[in-house]
């Protein structure tokens, strides 16, 4: 059996994120729904670039933040993910690099450009994500590096790539590895529109290939399409073998076998940006997974990193997650 090298690695989209402030205005004049998150086209990319104000720009992408976290509570993390030969291509190989996670696909040369998220951040904290995919879809079954995979105790599959028959692919092909190396495979669903788009496949997916499924509860009401959150709870509770359910300012639930945990939020002075707390939340129960801890400290460790992301502008902790954890006793 392959080693263990890596506690976490994720296959997942390759963006980097332009992140800014705006007005309730700014968005209206631009068409885009206030907290959403729309897919936009190279020139409506462009004109939003050109038009936002003053921004940080950093690697990004779900599953890159979410290794950016274990990474950040001391893990060693992994990330698998496609980026162009140009300059966003190489912030974002740079800046995750830097950030301690593994990255070694290498850019596309040719063909679409790096992916990009230009992340609008209102005064009440509220995030809206207007996301250029470019070359990010594209990741196919090729471009996984099976040792990296098979090492992992984890690996992690982010939904938001699920829309290209490459990547479904690649998905496969991941979770076939990880499972015949005996290794765990998690699975976010990212979003509800994800869900809408691909609710059968990823039904087939998680009751034949994953054993840990997060989901916030817009996604898992509507994976199972009742508006019932504790009806959907049950069913993800029959078809996997940890689900990971979070419900915002109340919580999260933890459901594993008979085991039903809850978990409350850490408290936050202010809530800055909301950028980025799925993403660290499943940071903090993947790395307390992965070192072997009980259920209900995972959740807390992922508590702990939603709410210092939220504290603040960007999806990237700004103080050592591992820190906070010793700091409050786990």
């Amino acid at each position: 059996m392959t080693a263990i090298k890596h506690d976490v690695v994720a296959l997942g989209n390759a963006i980097v994120d332009v992140i800014g402030r705006c007005s309730d205005a700014f968005l209206q004049k631009h068409g885009a729904a206030k907290g959403s998150m729309r897919l936009v086209d190279a020139a409506t990319i462009a004109t939003l670039y050109k038009e936002m104000g003053p921004a940080v720009e950093i690697s990004g992408g779900s599953a890159a933040n979410t290794m950016v976290g274990v990474a950040s509570f001391g893990g060693r993390a992994g990330f698998i993910g496609k980026v162009a030969d140009d300059e966003f291509g190489r912030i974002f190989g740079h800046d995750i690099a830097a950030a301690g996670v593994t990255f070694a696909t290498k850019p596309a040369k040719g063909g679409a450009p790096t992916a990009r998220s230009l992340i609008l951040v209102t005064p009440d904290g509220e995030r809206t994500m207007n996301t250029f995919l470019g070359v990010s879809p594209e990741l196919n079954h090729g471009e996984v590096d099976a040792d990296l995979v098979k090492g992992a105790a984890i690996v992690y599959l982010e939904g938001y790539l699920f829309d290209q028959p490459a990547a479904k692919a690649a998905f496969r092909q991941a979770a076939t590895l990880a499972r015949q190396a005996g290794r765990k495979v998690a699975l976010t669903l990212s979003d509800g529109f994800c869900v809408d788009r691909h609710r059968a496949e990823f039904l087939d997916l998680i009751r034949k290939e994953v054993d840990i499924l997060f989901a916030n509860e817009a996604e898992i009401t509507s994976l199972y399409q009742t508006k019932v959150f504790d009806d959907a709870a049950r069913s993800a509770r029959a078809d996997v073998g940890i689900a990971v359910l979070t419900r915002s300012a109340k919580g999260s639930l933890i459901l594993s076998g008979d085991k039903a945990v809850t978990v409350t939020p850490e408290p936050v002075a202010k809530v800055v940006d909301t950028t980025g707390a799925g993403d660290l939340y499943a940071a903090g129960f993947l790395y307390g997974l992965s070192q072997g801890k009980p259920l209900d400290q995972c959740g807390r460790l992922g508590s702990i990193a939603a709410a210092e992301i939220i504290s603040h502008i960007g999806a990237r902790p700004e103080k050592s997650l591992a820190k906070l954890a010793r700091d409050r006793g786990i």
